[in-house]
């Protein structure tokens, strides 16, 4: 079973879509702040949640809902606005931003998980990291110039530095995770 969490319009074929409104196309009709989620323990084998988890209320508890709904071995992947990206503050429904390092105290093999283990029981292998950025948006479009999507370990490594010293170079962080 796949699931396209808070999917909005972007309705897409082969999952079960899910928004907390009943749009055209939507399947699941269901408010992710109340728990447990409709779905039952290790029943899915692939979650698409594409800007959603700003918007809950607790997302520790939601990376725990997502770690109890994914069948092991499933993948969830996740677009969520970088933390000072006008993606996070833009928005007024958001509740929060994210940094590369958010991800990491769910990941077994980073030293920021063996250190906070009690954090929480989800457990989650990083299987892909992509920062996007948007060279000078919102304010000046550059023509043939969209998103830019970093992937290569030494540039994430350039930019995260860049991008924390200076606002709104990141806007998005792209991940895939593997429940563990």
């Amino acid at each position: 079973m796949k699931i396209n969490l808070g999917a909005g319009d972007d309705i897409r074929q082969g999952f079960i879509n899910h928004d907390i409104v009943q749009l055209p196309g939507i399947d699941v009709v269901h408010d992710l702040n109340v728990y447990p989620w409709p779905w039952p323990d290790a029943s899915i084998d692939e979650l698409v949640a594409k800007d959603l988890l700003e918007h809950l209320d607790d997302f520790m508890v939601a990376m725990e809902e997502i770690y109890r709904v994914l069948k092991p071995g499933g993948v969830v992947k996740i677009t969520v606005p970088y933390w000072n990206s006008v993606s996070c503050h833009g928005d007024p429904t958001h509740r929060r931003g994210f940094h590369e390092l958010t991800f990491r105290f769910f990941d077994p093999g980073s030293p920021l998980c063996k250190e906070r283990h009690y954090y929480s029981a989800a457990r989650f292998m990083i299987i892909k990291e992509v920062f996007v950025i948007s060279p000078f948006a919102p304010y000046f479009q550059l023509p043939g110039l969209r998103l830019v999507k970093i992937k290569s370990r030494i540039a994430k490594r350039i930019i995260g530095l860049i991008a924390n010293t200076f606002s709104n170079v990141i806007h998005d962080l792209e991940l895939e995770l593997k429940k563990v």
